[in-house]
This record gives C-alpha cells, sequence and structure tokens, in this order.
C-alpha cells in the first residue's frame, strides 16, 4: 500500500505569508509523525533562499488524515535553514513556552471571492448587494451564500479531526467564519493553519478563491475580517479572581505596538474604531464590550471570574503561532 504525504509549509512573502505544498508518496506508511522523514524545498521559489543556495528544510511537526484523497495524509511542518536553524520565516519556533496550560480558541474570519468579478458571492457586479444586517447567521439563498462549500469544508475539519467547534455566516454578503480549539499554543496554531489550508483547497472546486485580508471591501461600510483570539490559562481558568484579569488587561497595554506589529498586515484597514473594532492607535478593554481591543466575556464574569480573553485585534491574515506566542508572552508577564 502507498500513502500520499501532502507536506505543508508557510512561504517567505511579505507582509503576509502563503501556504504551500508539495506529495511524498511512501510506501507501508503507518500515519505517524515519527515516520514523516525532514524532506527539503527550493527555497528560492517561496522567498525563503537565494539560488546559490536554495535548499530549506520541512520538519513535520503535525499529521492528520486527508479526507480528501484516497490513503493520504496532511503533514504540517516548520521551515528550516540548511543547518537545521528555524528560518525566519517560521512563526511556529517564536512560541518559547508550549504545554497545556494554556488554551487557545482562534474565531477565523474571511470572505470567499469570485476571481472573474472579482468581488464575494453576493455582489452584483460593479455594485452592492443590500447593506449588512441580514447576513450574519443567516439562511436562503438571498442572504447565505455557496453554503455547500462551507458545509464541505467542515465535513473534511472534523473527518481529519480537526478541533473545529463551529461555523457561522458573517456580517457581510460572501462572509464566514469557523472556530477552532486547542490546548496548547503551537497545536492551535497547526490547526488553523491545516483548516485555512483544506478551505483553500475545497473552494479550487468552487472555482472560488479565499480571500484573507483584513478589509477586502476598502473604505466601505462593510465589515472587515478578523481572527479574534481566546485564550486562559490555569489561573485565569481557576482563581476566581477579578484582578487576574485586570494585571492581564493592563499589561497587555504596555505592548499594544509589539501586538499591532504581529497581528496581521493591513490591520490599520479594520481597526478603525467602527465595525466592532477599537482603533488601531488606541486600547482599550471591557467587559463584553465588542467595541474593546480585549473583550472580558459576561460568562467569564458571570463564571465568578473564571474563564477566558478575548483579544479583538488580530486580523483575518495574522500567523495564529506569532498571535499565540505573543499572548502567551505578555500574560505570563502581567502574572510573574
Amino acid at each position: 500500500m502507498k500513502s500520499k504525504l501532502e507536506y505543508i509549509w508557510l512561504d517567505g512573502y511579505k507582509p503576509t505569508q502563503s501556504l504551500r505544498s508539495k506529495t511524498m508518496v511512501r510506501s507501508n506508511f503507518g500515519g505517524t509523525l515519527e515516520e514523516c522523514p525532514m524532506w527539503s524545498f527550493d527555497g528560492s521559489s517561496t522567498e525563503q533562499a537565494e539560488g546559490n543556495a536554495s535548499d530549506c528544510l520541512l520538519k513535520p511537526v503535525a499529521i492528520i488524515p486527508d479526507p480528501g484523497r484516497l490513503n493520504a495524509y496532511l503533514v504540517m511542518t516548520e521551515v528550516l535553514n540548511a543547518d537545521g536553524t528555524p528560518h525566519e520565516s517560521n512563526g511556529r519556533a517564536t512560541i518559547e513556552d508550549d504545554d497545556d496550560d494554556f488554551w487557545f480558541g482562534f474565531e477565523q474570519e474571511y470572505f470567499l471571492w469570485n476571481p472573474e468579478t472579482n468581488l464575494p458571492p453576493g455582489f452584483p457586479a460593479g455594485g452592492y448587494p443590500p447593506p449588512q444586517g441580514p447576513y450574519y447567521c443567516s439562511v436562503g439563498a438571498r442572504n447565505a451564500y455557496c453554503r455547500d462549500l462551507i458545509e464541505e469544508h467542515l465535513d473534511l475539519c472534523l473527518e481529519a479531526g480537526l478541533n473545529v467547534e463551529g461555523i457561522n455566516a458573517e456580517v457581510a454578503a460572501g462572509q464566514w467564519e469557523f472556530q477552532v480549539f486547542a490546548k496548547s499554543a503551537k497545536r492551535a496554531g497547526d490547526e488553523i493553519w491545516l483548516a485555512r489550508y483544506l478551505l483553500e483547497r475545497t473552494a479550487e472546486k468552487y472555482d472560488l478563491s479565499i480571500d484573507w485580508h483584513p478589509k477586502p471591501l476598502g473604505d466601505t461600510d462593510w465589515n472587515g475580517s478578523g481572527m479574534h483570539s481566546n485564550f486562559s490559562n490555569g489561573a485565569m481558568r481557576e482563581a476566581g479572581d477579578e484582578s487576574v484579569f485586570t494585571k492581564i488587561c493592563e499589561e497587555f497595554g504596555k505592548h499594544v505596538e509589539e501586538c499591532i506589529a504581529v497581528y496581521g498586515a493591513h490591520n490599520e484597514q479594520r481597526l478603525t474604531g467602527k465595525h466592532e473594532t477599537q482603533s488601531i492607535d488606541q486600547y482599550s478593554y471591557g467587559v463584553s464590550d465588542r467595541g474593546a481591543s480585549i473583550r472580558i466575556p459576561i460568562g467569564t464574569v458571570e463564571d465568578g471570574w473564571k474563564g477566558r480573553l478575548e483579544d479583538r485585534r488580530p486580523a483575518s491574515n495574522a500567523d495564529p503561532y506569532k498571535v499565540a506566542a505573543i499572548n502567551v508572552k505578555i500574560t505570563k508577564a502581567a502574572l510573574a
């Protein structure tokens, strides 16, 4: 029996990296990460090396079944330099501490995009549909677009073993969201990238692409797309102390520029103070406040100050590894 292993990695394009992948065929493969060998690729074709020293390495870090192909697996990898050190494009390597103390739930928003019209499904050529309002969590052909694609992607993720916890139509026509949860910063990042890969590949069948830009419709009265980061550690889940959350929120206020630097390119177009966002040059936090930089969910308060925080600033095109890394770093600093 021969198996297809799809090695997936992030390229070196700036300011936003893209997914790349290639297939390895292996005989008598048992489906474990330990059986996945290191591999290499031409980094000069992905903005990750020069042509005279083009080899970059792919280090397997996670494996799941590939429900879209026969006898196949998806292998998430980190990019290493030829000497085995992390490549500068390797966001996963920026996560210094990774254990089950930190839990992450990412809310990944995105727009479906029609390459022929250069607009989302539901937008008439050269114009706009009725204003946003009826599309959020909607049903019916006038408001919800391309549900077949969305449902197929969800089924593929679940069949592959990804911990996708939900989907919904978002506030603009052609805009959707899925949510992923994991009890590890690195695992949460792995799952978002693998789910993104499956979404991109599934959309090919429908002649659609995925637009991860945080404000693809430009300066219009349509919401942008985010990747809200919901995070907690043991102290947040167990202490039952409001001061724990206050310390963390206050600490985040000391690192605004550091956060924005890794929260996605062109995010200033989305973080305007409108459409359930705080302005990019301001910082705030509050209970149940979706216009704040960080929202304290009402459930956290009602559960006796036990639970999570939601950083609403990360853009839809942000690298979840880098977002998780800085969330962990700042939270630990606050509680040190």
